[in-house]
């Protein structure tokens, strides 16, 4: 560990847990109610949520509750959900997994009713563009970022990646959704890179993501004094190869990460208190059979209640 990082650490932890997590995914020690946003390989068009009172068993709240309609594939992957301060809940997806690019955004004040869906063609710029994965949201200094996956291709050494499938972490910010500053390159290891989490603030942030390079393809964290970079200090893989999709809850003073073991159809977590040292919990925790990453959140009671309310048969998929 070099000095910096042993300097960073305590503040960091100090800062963290005063963050709060309805503005950048961090919050103080707490129990539920908790959301996860989440959606199913075997259709990948809807939203989906489960619930949990203790972020450690989860389940399924009953039906969907949006279906993709923008992009090219009209897809909805890596549901990434935030509450910004103003109350409302901001959703943006994968749309494509080729050939769209940007991602799919709605919001909403209940998760129940939503606004109209648009397409944010963040990547227009650069026409060689093979995609834009996992789009995550974090806010920070009364402004909305969001970071994905794209390739470009010859853009970076191919080194093991083919040449389509060599990923780099890029960003835009927002103030309003309608607005968008230019996509920039947000972070380059140096190998190829994608499912990027950010938590903190304060000054100390750290960014979960997935090495997606062909020897490892499994999670790793860095460290920031800014939301934007640069980062530094990547660690070492913290989970086993074939593992991605990473988010981080706050759960009684621990931050537990969740992350999907992709070829084992298995959902795990570590958990951690320094993002330093972790624990594996996998068998900790449970999660219901066919779910696919997303973000965990902590949500009003009153919100919960209402998607739990909400009759079946006003779903337009059953269960």
């Amino acid at each position: 560990m070099t000095r910096w990082m042993a300097q960073w650490l305590l503040p960091a932890l100090l800062a963290l847990s005063g963050t709060s997590c309805a503005t950048s995914h961090f919050s103080a020690a707490r129990s539920g109610p908790f959301l996860s946003t989440s959606f199913r390989d075997a259709d990948q068009k809807y939203l989906r949520f489960l619930y949990s009172e203790d972020g450690y068993r989860w389940t399924n709240v009953p039906g969907t509750f949006l279906e993709a309609t923008v992009g090219v594939s009209r897809q909805f992957r890596d549901p990434s959900l935030l509450r910004g301060p103003d109350g409302v809940f901001r959703l943006v997806w994968t749309a494509g997994w080729h050939g769209d690019p940007g991602f799919g955004y709605a919001e909403s004040r209940d998760l129940i009713h939503w606004s109209e869906q648009q397409f944010v063609p963040v990547m227009t710029h650069e026409p060689a563009t093979v995609n834009v994965w996992a789009p995550e949201l974090f806010f920070d200094a009364g402004q909305y970022i969001v970071v994905w996956a794209s390739t470009i291709p010859g853009r970076f050494p191919d080194l093991l990646e083919k040449h389509d499938n060599n990923h780099r972490l890029y960003f835009t910010t927002t103030r309003d959704f309608k607005t968008f500053s230019p996509a920039k390159l947000f972070f380059d290891p140096g190998h190829s890179v994608i499912d990027a989490f950010i938590v903190g603030g304060s000054g100390h942030y750290v960014l979960l993501c997935k090495d997606n390079s062909r020897p490892n393809l499994n999670l790793r964290v860095a460290f920031a004094d800014s939301p934007l970079g640069p980062w530094q200090d990547e660690s070492k893989p913290l989970t086993q190869k074939f593992t991605e999709g990473p988010c981080a809850l706050n759960v009684g003073g621990d931050w537990l990460i969740y992350f999907d073991a992709y070829r084992e159809k298995v959902y795990g977590a570590l958990k951690t208190r320094d993002f330093k040292t972790f624990t594996d919990v996998t068998r900790e925790v449970s999660f219901p059979e066919n779910h696919k990453h997303g973000t965990a959140l902590p949500v009003p009671r009153e919100i919960l209640d209402g998607l739990l309310k909400r009759a079946p048969a006003e779903f337009k998929t059953p269960e």
